[in-house]
């Protein structure tokens, strides 16, 4: 018989999860990569220079050269564990066309973020645009997280759509952030 406490049920059997360990999800649509520079910048530069817009809402961008967007691919895969950056490659063009990562990954509290996320205005609302998210949910609740949070700017208006689209349910506004 489970505990209930002024807080809810209590979950006394659950373990937390393991790290994300994961470097590719398949899907029909879409495959998501660990990011590598040597693998995916041209393609994501190529894609991404179409539109300065989709950099508005990211603490990085727009890169003007293929060469700096390769140096900062580099500089946040190289070593690091979190955030883990992906690139989401488009099946039936085989080309690369977007960036998201797991980030704020806390096993403990079975909780992970989705973030980072930049989209190619040619991936925009498509089904492999789709798939990416529901691929990152899928592996995060098939390996016992709990909790897939999405944060964004209250301006950024098209990713809000985005995550209601995706399901997500807004939770509240941080203040002054």
């Amino acid at each position: 018989m489970s505990q209930s406490t002024r807080f809810g049920e209590s979950l006394p059997n659950w373990t937390p999860p393991r790290w994300p360990d994961v470097s590719i999800l398949d899907g029909r649509y879409a495959r998501l990569e660990a990011l590598r520079a040597e693998a995916h910048a041209a393609d994501l530069h190529r894609a991404n220079e179409a539109d300065d817009a989709i950099w508005d809402y990211l603490p990085y961008g727009p890169f003007h050269s293929a060469a700096t967007y390769h140096k900062w691919v580099r500089s946040v895969t190289e070593g690091s564990k979190d955030p883990m950056f992906y690139a989401v490659r488009e099946k039936t063009s085989g080309r690369a066309q977007g960036v998201l990562s797991f980030l704020r990954i806390a096993p403990k509290a079975g909780s992970i973020e989705v973030g980072h996320i930049n989209y190619a205005p040619i991936l925009q609302r498509t089904p492999a645009a789709t798939e990416a998210i529901f691929l990152l949910a899928d592996w995060l609740f098939g390996a016992g997280y709990r909790r897939f949070e999405w944060k964004c700017d209250a301006l950024n208006m098209p990713s809000r759509r985005a995550a209601q689209r995706f399901g997500f349910s807004e939770e509240g506004v941080f203040r002054q952030a």
